[in-house]
């Protein structure tokens, strides 16, 4: 779990950065290694409120972002680092046996979204295949199911 959340806090850390016009070689290995030390909830605080400043900036949903694929826009990184979010939360809420909650609307949307894209991410280290559920499945669910989670 401990992992996840490095990840997540890592996700987060790069926000500001790559929404500033940075590359990948710029900003290199500063966010490698152990983010969480010995406060993981810090530093989930601190990098989730740098990640949100930066996205509130005027024109960071328009800006050209330099990834490691390639470059896109600011609103299609934002859906990545959104179904991130979404997808490795439901992860530590069932880790930890609660409930994601991520609730109808953001499942929704965030399945409408990436649908299209799953074909093209198979085989690649982002998701696992999808896994199968009944057609009527919960929005939530099926966007789990979807990524390679069984709901």
């Amino acid at each position: 779990m401990r992992d996840l959340v490095n990840h997540l806090v890592n996700e987060q850390l790069w926000v500001p950065d790559l929404l500033a016009g940075k590359t990948v070689a710029d900003v290199g290995d500063k966010f490698d290694g152990d983010l969480l030390e010995d406060d993981p909830l810090r530093a989930w605080t601190e990098s989730s409120q740098a990640a949100r400043a930066a996205w509130l900036r005027p024109g960071s949903l328009v800006t050209i972002v330099h990834l490691s694929f390639g470059d896109t826009d600011g609103a299609e990184y934002c859906w990545q680092m959104t179904t991130d979010l979404a997808v490795h939360g439901w992860d530590l809420a069932t880790a930890v046996g609660a409930d994601a909650g991520l609730g109808d609307e953001l499942a929704t949307a965030v399945l409408d979204h990436v649908a299209p894209q799953v074909a093209a991410w198979q085989g690649t280290s982002w998701f696992a295949d999808p896994v199968p559920v009944p057609d009527d499945a919960a929005p939530q669910a099926r966007l789990v199911a979807l990524l390679g989670r069984a709901p």
